[in-house]
């Protein structure tokens, strides 16, 4: 088997062409160059169970294949205000692990993978055998069905959380821009999974993208806005994104729906770092080259102000869906630990049962097979069965204690089955200060020289500074007070830096909100932006 793996492509250029039938190959097509073909390392030590699920999913992928062949994913022309030819995904978020179908045979394989459990189900199968039968039947079924139905249920109720978180986030509502067929251009509230290719959609502050989007309006008169994009690549910095000039400068939201603009984007790709399309403002303009800074990813969270995007990727085809991996039932190492452990016991039971055949005596080959089998059903409890009851009780204890804590508030256990591993943890590695601080910081000190410093309560700065800007700037006695110096470095806080004010206005009652803080740092600075955004509202409110 050979794999395809293509290499990632940085920068994001702009694509210019003046073709009018706008064929694909002409736009988004990749250098053979590009692509390399790798050779996956061969698991050799995939035992029993793994090579049974391999089958199994192999075959059904196959039939699967063959009864509902896979929609290959092509680039698309979008027509701002008509409704696409062709289909695309739902935008629906789904994290379960199981359906209805599977839930039931995935939960019961996940559970006998385990050596533990697979020993005494071949205890138990045992039983049925009238010549192995070695105490009462329900004394081998009774905890094997308690330890399974327990787990069935703990699987069940984590399931159920992830159901229900995800219908939380498709129910989300979003204002869609939409013409009538009367020709009337209305706003309509519409949930997150009822979004499709080619909508007009509102995204305001605070608010998460519900999908892939291009950037045509915001309420900025330059176009820009900021997101925020931890949830999607983990970085705290906020982005910089453009609309398009040319719908930038229109009049009103409504003008769109009243022009021939279109869209020419390019495949669905999984690479968040860049985008390759072009917008057409009617049909005799020269098209214009778009990149990752005209786009708004899916998951990503609008910093302030209103933004008005197009649709252009939904569902299992926006950059973090595509970025996710199926998901996988999850083992912490004390369950494999413990695993390894019943391995050991089992050679154990294995050789006191040798022995107990030794001291009986061999009365054939026959009988010294069911004899040896009966000594391991009674040397079977060695193996402490309890012991895999009181850990899944104690994890799920666990869960309830963390979510409860009032010391961790907002804590949520996405996964029971591995909160042991937080005990685990020794060494904590944090790659810069914004991930310890949640980029939240406060003014405190500003030390000018040796023998001055002020504070964030010291109402000296704004009496020297108005006496330093009130006389003139050569008076011997202003520089002898050293107000210059501190006026210098207050100057230095308020222009060295790249914050954007943002003033918000509301249109019911024209209200002026107080100064809004955004700001974006280059990933080559080393300071964080929140140490830019507290020294520059430090030099605003010093005036």
């Amino acid at each position: 088997r050979f794999v395809r793996v293509e290499r990632s492509r940085k920068g994001g250029n702009d694509v210019m062409t003046d073709d009018e039938d706008f064929d694909e190959r002409d736009y988004l097509l990749r250098d053979s160059n590009d692509i390399a073909f790798i050779r996956p390392k061969q698991n050799r030590a995939m035992g029993f169970f793994g090579s049974l699920k391999y089958v199994f999913c192999c075959r059904s992928c196959c039939f699967g294949r063959r009864c509902c062949p896979k929609s290959e994913a092509k680039t698309r022309l979008i027509k701002i205000g008509v409704p696409p030819e062709h289909k695309f995904p739902p935008n629906v978020i789904r994290n379960q692990k199981y359906n209805i179908i599977t839930f039931l045979p995935l939960v019961l394989y996940e559970q006998f993978k385990f050596f533990l459990n697979f020993y005494f189900l071949a205890m138990a199968l045992s039983q049925l055998i009238p010549c192995l039968v070695v105490g009462s039947l329900y004394t081998y079924w009774g905890p094997l069905g308690f330890v399974v139905t327990a787990t069935i249920i703990r699987e069940a109720i984590d399931d159920l959380r992830r159901w229900k978180r995800d219908k939380e986030v498709n129910g989300q509502k979003y204002s869609r821009l939409n013409k009538r067929p009367d020709g009337l251009v209305v706003t309509e509230l519409i949930p997150s999974s009822e979004i499709s290719v080619g909508d007009l959609i509102y995204i305001e502050k605070d608010q998460r993208v519900p999908a892939d989007l291009v950037l045509l309006r915001t309420t900025d008169k330059t176009g820009t806005c900021f997101v925020r994009t931890d949830q999607l690549d983990g970085e705290t910095d906020w982005k910089c994104r453009v609309a398009i000039p040319p719908t930038q400068m229109l009049d009103s939201d409504a003008t769109l729906l009243q022009r021939e603009f279109s869209i020419f984007v390019e495949k669905p790709d999984k690479d968040i770092h860049s985008f390759i399309g072009n917008f057409i403002a009617d049909s005799s303009d020269k098209p214009m080259g778009l990149s990752i800074q005209y786009t708004l990813w899916a998951n990503t969270v609008l910093a302030a102000g209103t933004a008005l995007g197009l649709v252009v990727y939904t569902g299992k085809e926006t950059r973090s869906c595509m970025n996710n991996s199926q998901p996988r039932s999850k083992n912490g190492l004390l369950d494999r630990e413990i695993n390894t452990l019943t391995k050991v016991l089992f050679v154990a039971v294995i050789g006191l049962a040798l022995m107990m055949m030794c001291l009986k005596g061999f009365n054939g080959p026959w009988y010294g097979a069911v004899y040896m089998f009966r000594f391991v059903l009674l040397f079977s409890y060695i193996i402490p069965l309890s012991l895999r009851v009181n850990l899944d009780f104690a994890k799920i204890f666990y869960s309830w204690q963390m979510s409860r804590d009032r010391d961790m508030p907002g804590c949520v256990v996405r996964c029971t089955t591995i909160p042991e591993e937080l005990g685990r943890i020794s060494y904590l590695l944090s790659d810069k200060t914004g991930t310890l601080t949640k980029n939240l910081m406060n003014f405190k000190k500003l030390s000018m020289g040796v023998d001055r410093k002020y504070t964030v309560d010291d109402s000296s700065v704004e009496y020297e500074l108005r006496e330093h800007f009130s006389s003139s700037s050569t008076d011997p006695v202003v520089i002898q007070k050293g107000h210059h110096n501190l006026a210098d470095a207050v100057l230095a806080l308020a222009i060295c830096h790249n914050v954007t004010p943002v003033v918000e206005m509301e249109d019911t009652d024209n209200i002026r909100h107080p100064l809004q803080w955004q700001c974006s740092v280059d990933s080559e600075y080393l300071h964080p932006k929140s140490r830019a955004v507290c020294l520059t509202k430090r030099a605003a409110l010093t005036r």
